[in-house]
């Protein structure tokens, strides 16, 4: 049983505390956060223990901290953490800066430590049934494709939404990230970007409670779109905005030699891929065998979906015990994050940006029951 303890008590959270609590590989012994308050609500509601960051990274028993703090402040916790002594896994992105990630993975191998981080939803099993579709040839050679990310942003439902509009946030690395991560496990890693952005407002209106009606700067570009070629040939439109207030296009289609792919929205686990061999009708893909795809969490809009966050955590776990290579690595994450910030640049500079990190792609998730696959 490995032991965690978390710091960053805010609204993601819940999501890593209900995830460990229904694990058997996992223990989450304490929480932390900067409001002590947070900290002792979270720790009252989970069953666990609220202590300051200082004695979190002093116990001991904790083998693997969990970082859910702002963006910003991802590698200043990160570095900490990996002082202590302690492997960790960050909540996406790595860091808010490419330079900042480079700086905790190199004191990460200097110390023989884990960096993990999220999003952990390509390991689902809506997405890992289209990663053995593509590695079986179903749709031959992927060549290109569109991925689509927009909405109206998130001040009308988080309650402190200023962070998504500040460097670190943004739709690119906020929720473009998802898309990237699962688009480098599908299709390897990516060899350059060219992209264009811009926002669509100076401030935004908080309309969420308790600050209904309070204005807040938007200082990150919130209408990006780009072209990722990847080295494997394959090119992919990614589009993310948060200027939009509807739309109707799909989150995920690739186009391959042989056939098209519907993916699920990435932001989630399961969801309903379909494929079309040549010109055929769309078909289901099977996700039986898959784990991670029963539904176990109702959103906003009534919609039920499988979320299994911390599920990257967990074979990342399994992973130091068995001396193997953990499937959301502080490579793959990093090489997504100089991928997600050569989007702004590119616009900026007006030139295709080549990637410079190296990436594995990640081992694909083995077909059998939920967590007891990555043991």
């Amino acid at each position: 049983m490995v032991t965690l303890g978390l710091i960053g008590c805010g609204v993601i959270s819940d999501s890593y505390l209900t995830g460990a609590a229904r694990s058997a590989l996992v223990k989450m012994k304490s929480v932390a956060d900067l409001r002590p308050e947070a900290a002792q609500a979270q720790a009252e509601k989970y069953g666990v223990q609220a202590v300051s960051i200082d004695a979190l990274l002093a116990d001991s028993e904790i083998d693997i901290v969990i970082n859910l703090t702002v963006p910003m402040a991802h590698a200043e916790v990160d570095l900490r953490i990996l002082a202590a002594g302690k492997h960790v896994y960050s909540e996406k992105p790595l860091a808010a800066s490419f330079a900042d990630g480079k700086a905790v993975l190199a004191e990460a191998a200097k110390r023989g430590l884990r960096v993990g981080c999220a999003p952990d939803t390509f390991l689902g099993a809506g997405h890992q049934a289209c990663r053995a579709a593509i590695d079986s040839g179903r749709i031959g050679r992927v060549v290109n494709g569109i991925a689509t990310v927009m909405s109206h942003g998130m001040e009308h439902w988080h309650p402190n939404p200023d962070f998504f509009f500040q460097p670190g946030g943004g739709p690119i690395l906020d929720l473009g990230v998802y898309y990237v991560t699962n688009l480098v496990q599908l299709l390897g890693p990516v060899a350059s970007v060219t992209a264009l952005a811009g926002k669509g407002s100076e401030t935004r209106t908080i309309t969420s409670e308790p600050r209904n009606g309070e204005v807040i700067p938007v200082n990150v570009n919130t209408t990006v779109n780009g072209l990722l070629s990847f080295a494997s040939g394959a090119q992919i439109v990614l589009s993310t905005s948060w200027d939009v207030w509807k739309h109707n296009r799909l989150p995920f289609e690739l186009y391959g030699s042989e056939g098209s792919m519907l993916v699920p929205d990435p932001n989630f686990f399961g969801g309903s891929p379909r494929i079309s061999e040549r010109a055929g009708d769309w078909q289901d893909l099977s996700l039986d065998g898959h784990p991670f795809s029963a539904a176990n969490r109702t959103l906003r809009d009534g919609r039920e979906v499988a979320d299994y966050r911390i599920i990257g955590l967990l074979d990342m776990a399994c992973a130091i015990a068995a001396n193997r290579p953990h499937r959301c690595s502080g490579e793959l994450s990093l090489h997504v994050l100089e991928v997600l910030e050569a989007f702004d640049k590119s616009a900026a500079e007006g030139r295709h940006i080549a990637i410079t990190t190296p990436c594995v792609q990640p081992a694909a998730v083995p077909l059998g029951q939920d967590e007891a696959v990555f043991k």
